[in-house]
């Protein structure tokens, strides 16, 4: 059962690890030290729930509804193109220290509220867990099925709560506002460049 625990684990991360929305938040609210273990959780808890959908039988559910995934899709392009939008204001304005100094000022529902929209508004995370690591974990019997979901949401939280406390840790290196600028600029961009292959995706562009 080591082996499907570990088969699950790598799964799991090779799916998290590339820079998405849903990790470029997490970085933002470690640096800014905003709420950043209650969002890892929160993270993790949705990973969870998405994994453990996916590998019990909702990628059928998923492949049954392609409305429903269109949906989702535009819903996701929305939304990345308005926090695209924030990223790229604060990048380039003229105070970044204040623009982020305003964005701290955020109410803890608004940024719980943005976190969820980031997480299941992005149709890239129904695809990682409903097809990829559904279709891999449904294909088990049901005692190996538990390991592997167990290995793929262990990779979840483990990354999510390190990121997040990796990005406070530096934070002070972190949040001048020549990095600052960077930062929100690569954000900007992932953001950007997601929603335009979403849209690519949709048969718009």
């Amino acid at each position: 059962m080591l082996a499907i625990f570990l088969q699950g684990l790598a799964m799991s991360a090779a799916m998290i690890l590339p820079i998405g929305p849903q990790n470029a938040f997490v970085m933002n609210q470690g640096i800014r030290r905003q709420y950043h273990l209650m969002i890892a959780g929160l993270c993790a808890l949705s990973d969870i729930a998405l994994i453990c959908g996916g590998i019990f039988g909702g990628s059928a559910l998923l492949s049954k509804s392609p409305l429903l995934l269109l949906l989702v899709s535009w819903g996701g392009v929305a939304f990345l193109l308005w926090y695209g939008w924030g990223a790229f204001r604060t990048a380039f304005s003229k105070n970044p220290e204040l623009a982020q100094a305003e964005v701290a000022k955020q109410s803890r529902w608004k940024i719980v509220v943005s976190m969820l929209a980031v997480t299941w508004l992005n149709p890239h995370v129904y695809l990682d867990t409903f097809v990829v690591l559904g279709s891999l974990g449904g294909s088990l019997n049901a005692d190996e099925r538990s390991w592997f979901a167990l290995g793929a949401v262990s990779a979840s939280v483990i990354w999510f709560f390190g990121l997040a406390i990796l990005a406070a840790m530096l934070a002070p290196w972190l949040n001048t506002g020549k990095v600052q600028r960077v930062i929100n600029f690569i954000v900007g961009t992932i953001m950007w460049g997601i929603a335009i292959q979403l849209a690519r995706q949709t048969g718009v562009l």
